[in-house]
């Protein structure tokens, strides 16, 4: 039997795939030159790359601004429905065999250091564990 080292998915085709699923879920209304693909596609860079948006849309050629990000963004102001909406997009992408019955699954578990006193909608989001950077609050 023959294998190739070719990834079965390529970048371009992940990114693609992960916009056309949140272009499907998440209702963001934008106007001008600011496209809903384009937000999508910033964000994920910057996530990806640990990045803000601000820096993130300056890198980029030909992208809206940060400005225009964030007032798009801000559009969407209701998390709990933004929370479903990502939930239905994820289950969305679930391949057939996976749905059916029983599955093993391994998770892995970032902890990110976060200071300071949480606000009380990031309280939910902050674990606590063993003392690591000066700090026993994360963002997991």
């Amino acid at each position: 039997m023959s294998r190739t080292n070719s990834p079965i998915l390529t970048d371009s085709e992940t990114l693609e795939e992960v916009v056309n699923c949140l272009t499907e879920h998440i209702p963001i209304k934008t106007q001008g030159e600011c496209e809903q693909q384009t937000i999508f596609e910033i964000l994920i860079r910057a996530a990806t790359q640990r990045d803000s948006i601000e820096n993130t849309s300056k890198v980029l050629t030909n992208v809206p601004t940060s400005k225009n990000i964030y007032y798009h963004l801000g559009k969407y102001s209701d998390l709990n429905s933004l929370e479903s909406d990502l939930n239905t997009a994820l289950q969305s992408r679930i391949p057939d065999g996976i749905q059916k019955g029983k599955n093993k699954i391994a998770i892995d578990f970032n902890l990110i250091p976060y200071y300071g006193e949480p606000s009380p909608l990031e309280e939910p989001y902050i674990y606590r564990s063993q003392a690591k950077s000066g700090t026993c609050s994360f963002y997991a």
